[in-house]
Parts: C-alpha cells; structure tokens; sequence
C-alpha cells in the first residue's frame, strides 16, 4: 500500500512544539501544608527497583537469629547496621522448579523475576517483573526502564521484555551520564523549556503512521489486524514516552544533575574496580530517578556467576563457592563468606544513596521500593529453598521497614507480587504452578 509521508506535518510538528514557557523551580508553595503531594493533591511518584548480588548467603552467619522487628544482624550482613531502619530482610521463603531441571545460578533468579520456573536454560518465561511494572507506571517518565550492571559486561542483565529481548545494561558511567543527562536532557527545574526538537521530529511521524495504520486495519484479515493490534500498542507506548518529552516537566528539588565522570576508571573484576564501578553507576541512577527521567531501574551488582576477585586470593567468587572446603569449626566458607560481605556492603551503599536525596518532608527512599534478591541460597549445591532476599523503601507509605520475615517454606514470589502491589499494580496473583501465589506479605503491609 502506497502510504505518504507529509513534510508539512512534519514542519507543523515542529512548529506546534516550539512554544517556549517559564516556570519557577519547586518551591514549598508547590507542595501541600504536609509537604508530601503536590499542592493540588497529586501524590508524589512511586518507584520500583531490582537489585542483585550472585551466589547466596551462608545462612548460618545471614539469617537473623531474632524475628520482626529489632531483628539481629549477623556477621554477613553486619554492614546493614546504618541502613537496618529503612529495610526488610527475608528469610524462609523457597522458589519451586516444579516439573523443570534446576538451570544452575539461573532457575531461582528466573523465577524471583518472573514467577516461573524456566524449561532450559536461557529459557524467559513470561517478562520480568520490571517490565510489569514499568508497563503500568513508567510511561509517565522519559524512560521507561533504566537498567545498569557493575560487571562491566553488557550482558548483565535480569530484566527482559521476552525470551528475545533484553533490557541492555548500562555498564560505562561515561555512557550512562550522557544518556541521562546529555544534550536531550531536560532539567525539569531549569526557568525556560524548549522541546528537543529531534524528539518533535519523532513525534510528528508517529503520528503520520498512527493515521496511516488505522487506515491499513480497515483493509486487512483478522490476523493481519490483530499483528496491527500488537503494532499500534508499542507505538502508543513510544507516544506517550515522547509526549512527555514535549511537555515541561514537573519541577523536582531534588533534581541536581551530577558532575560528569569524564572516564570509566579501571576495567576489570576485582572487588575494588566493581565497588567504584557499582557506586558510580548507583549515583547516576538515583539521580536520575530524583529528576523524574525513570520511575522502574535496575542495578545488577554482579552476574551470578560472579568473577569477582578477591586481593591475595587466587580464587573468583563463582569457583571459590564450589571449591572451597566448609571450615569445620566456623560451620562455612569463609572466602565465599568474604565476597557476600562485599557485596552486602554494596547494597548498604545502594539504599544510602536513595536516602540521602530529600523529596517532599521525606527522603527519596520513601516514596521508593526496591526488591533485592539473589540466584541461589547456598551456591555450594545451588540449592532453591530458604532464598535470601530484601526490600528497601516505604512505597510512598504502603510498605512497614525494619522487619526481618520469615517464610515458612511459602513460595518466594510473595515478594514480588507484595511489591507491585504496592507500587500501584491490581493483580490478584502472580507466578506459575507451585511460584503461583495471591498471599501478599501481610507483615510488611501498611
């Protein structure tokens, strides 16, 4: 079919979207008497996060000994301590593989994603639980998802749209600075706003095509209308994410775009290069999720066959989980020991930096929810039951903090259906076969 792109609408377009507006930054007028909504009621927006470390715990140094609130922290996750307050950890929940063989370091994380155990390996059942989210709540923002990974390797990643579309891990802090806040950025506190006009460009032809394929569905089969169907449903989702950027953006205080990094720092695996690279990488995304520019990310601190290295040892993480005998007397590994506390000193970090950034009489913390979680319990033998996780953040309210919680053997995915949940999603239940379930955790409920 012969389908005709019009310049002008294209030129009108850009026309129609160059208004320019002035407008001041937040000031508490904009607020209400409370400080945490705007003033005409609208409620502050509501995050969701993923967070991931490789290889378990070792339960007998990780799990809190005390239950609920006031719960201990023993020697592995010691560096919580000034963050205890803003967490949650549990303990006790299981992930079930059902009729399907245990994929080594990818079953139990493919299913604390997805609520569903894969057939094979690289099997993705269904989207992850970001995608879920970000499909109800992130078309709002300039970027549905952000996704970053502290391995240095761009296929890092836990978040994915299917079995053939990964969500592309940021890996470079140079990189990432300039898609977040490079030239296409729009600070939402700056006095005057102009609309990038590559995106009016963008937007006018969306809307040629809108047109154009409306016209296609009265002329095609059932089949051909529903793939049209599937068509139109992503074009409206990238029209709504470019309407966005054609409108001035709500002032935010909190929005400070950052220093530009300038480089990316030594590339490589050891234990110091992925602390820097890993806390970098956390700075620029809770800025950018304090600028509004996503309301779903995602931070993989290591891939969950972890070459992380560690000074003096000749081990990496994944192997020393295999190798290393159990010392009879502590009753565990202490080099795997070691990097778990590395990498929940890294998680301390995380939630830190979102706590540290004022919103409203809050913090950024409090209107956010992020859900940490984990490929194994006890890496030795990739075992799929008693799976170590956290949430960190109030969801805006809905959500108690400072709680360990135990599962009782109850399926995992109660995390994840708890979180959307709260983060504004209707779902009744979610996960498959025995992952399926419709009990919130009622605990961690507000």
């Amino acid at each position: 079919m012969d389908l005709f792109l019009s310049r002008r609408r294209v030129l009108k377009g850009i026309l129609n979207g160059s208004a320019v507006t002035v407008a001041l930054p937040l000031l508490d007028c904009f607020l209400n008497d409370n400080g945490n909504a705007f003033a005409d009621g609208t409620p502050l927006p509501v995050r969701f996060g993923t967070w991931f470390w490789a290889l378990g715990m070792a339960k007998q140094v990780f799990v809190p000994k005390t239950v609920g609130a006031h719960f201990d922290l023993p020697e592995e996750i010691a560096s919580l301590a000034p963050v205890k307050d803003k967490i949650n950890v549990f303990t006790g929940f299981d992930t079930f593989r059902d009729d399907t063989p245990n994929q080594c370091h990818y079953t139990g994380w493919v299913i604390l994603m997805s609520g569903s155990s894969p057939q094979t390996a690289g099997d993705k059942p269904g989207e992850s639980i970001d995608i879920t989210v970000a499909n109800e709540i992130g078309r709002q923002s300039r970027f549905k998802t952000l996704t970053a990974t502290a391995t240095g390797d761009p296929r890092t990643t836990y978040s994915y749209e299917n079995q053939t579309t990964p969500s592309t891990p940021e890996w470079s802090a140079t990189q990432f600075y300039t898609r977040l806040f490079g030239p296409e950025f729009q600070d939402p506190n700056a006095k005057e706003f102009k609309p990038n006009p590559k995106t009016m460009v963008r937007r006018s032809v969306l809307s040629v095509v809108m047109d154009d394929i409306n016209r296609v569905q009265a002329r095609v089969g059932a089949e051909d209308r529903a793939r049209v169907d599937q068509y139109l449903t992503g074009l409206r989702h990238i029209e709504k994410q470019l309407d966005q950027q054609l409108s001035r953006p709500e002032p935010r205080a909190a929005c400070k775009p950052p220093a530009d990094p300038k480089d990316d720092g030594a590339m490589g695996s050891t234990f110091e290069m992925i602390s820097a690279r890993h806390r970098v990488l956390t700075d620029l995304m809770v800025m950018a999720i304090a600028c509004d520019q996503t309301r779903v990310f995602n931070m993989a601190y290591a891939d969950a066959q972890s070459s992380i290295t560690k000074p003096g040892y000749e081990k990496p993480h994944h192997t020393c989980t295999h190798e290393e005998p159990v010392d009879q007397t502590l009753g565990y590994q202490p080099n795997a020991s070691w990097f778990t506390r590395r990498a929940i000193e890294e998680w301390a970090y995380y939630v830190s930096a979102f706590s540290k950034v004022k919103e409203g009489d809050g913090t950024l913390l409090d209107n956010v929810l992020i859900y940490a979680f984990t490929d194994t319990s006890w890496a030795r033998v990739h075992s799929l039951d008693n799976m170590p996780m956290f949430s960190a953040g109030r969801a805006g309210g809905k959500i108690k903090t400072g709680l360990h919680i135990v599962g009782g053997g109850s399926p995992a995915t109660r995390l994840g259906l708890t979180a959307m949940r709260a983060v504004g999603l209707s779902g009744k239940e979610w996960g498959t076969k025995s992952n399926n379930t419709s009990q919130a955790i009622a605990e961690m409920v507000v």
